[in-house]
């Protein structure tokens, strides 16, 4: 069956139009008074981190963190970071504690940016006295920026995606 859709209604507010007579969609929410945008934003850094800033800090030998996959065995045979810890979220009750070293903060990741499991796993170590974080993008990404990873046949590394990362490794993103 065919609907039409009617147009969803526009949202009032006192933040000024960007253009001619049309609001700003954009600015209908007005954006937060910089110290609440500070504090908002700082406290997402301290949950979160990215691929290139993991892969980074994993190519000194020294990264200061621990890095976990939290997904299953056969996503683990597929592909992993290499020196990632292979802990599925469903086994962190069990496991952390053998496994990880509570004073040693922790990076959890799963297969993407449309998966949740990164953050479960966070929430289930948290939940044990872990300092947590999560890598964004997950495994995904890491092959997509064309990081080196190991599968269960050896490891493997894919050309960057011109979307994700530089094309050349001494070309730096910037941010």
């Amino acid at each position: 069956m065919n609907q039409q859709l009617s147009a969803a209604p526009q949202p009032t507010s006192s933040a000024p139009a960007a253009t001619g007579d049309s609001p700003s969609v954009v600015l209908a929410v007005p954006p937060a008074p910089p110290a609440e945008a500070a504090a908002l934003l700082r406290a997402a850094l301290a949950r979160h981190t990215d691929v290139s800033d993991v892969a980074a800090d994993l190519a000194t030998g020294t990264p200061g963190f621990t890095l976990v996959d939290s997904r299953s065995t056969a996503a683990w045979d597929q592909g992993h970071v290499p020196g990632a810890v292979h802990l599925p979220t469903a086994s962190v009750p069990a496991l952390a504690g053998r496994l990880l070293d509570p004073a040693r903060p922790v990076v959890t990741y799963c297969w993407g940016p449309g998966c949740d499991g990164a953050t479960r796993a966070a929430l289930a170590l948290a939940e044990q006295g872990f300092r947590v974080k999560e890598m964004l993008g997950g495994f995904e990404y890491w092959v997509r920026e064309g990081f080196p990873y190991d599968t269960a046949d050896g490891p493997r590394t894919s050309a960057p995606d011109p979307l994700t990362a530089p094309l050349r490794a001494a070309d730096d993103c910037g941010c």
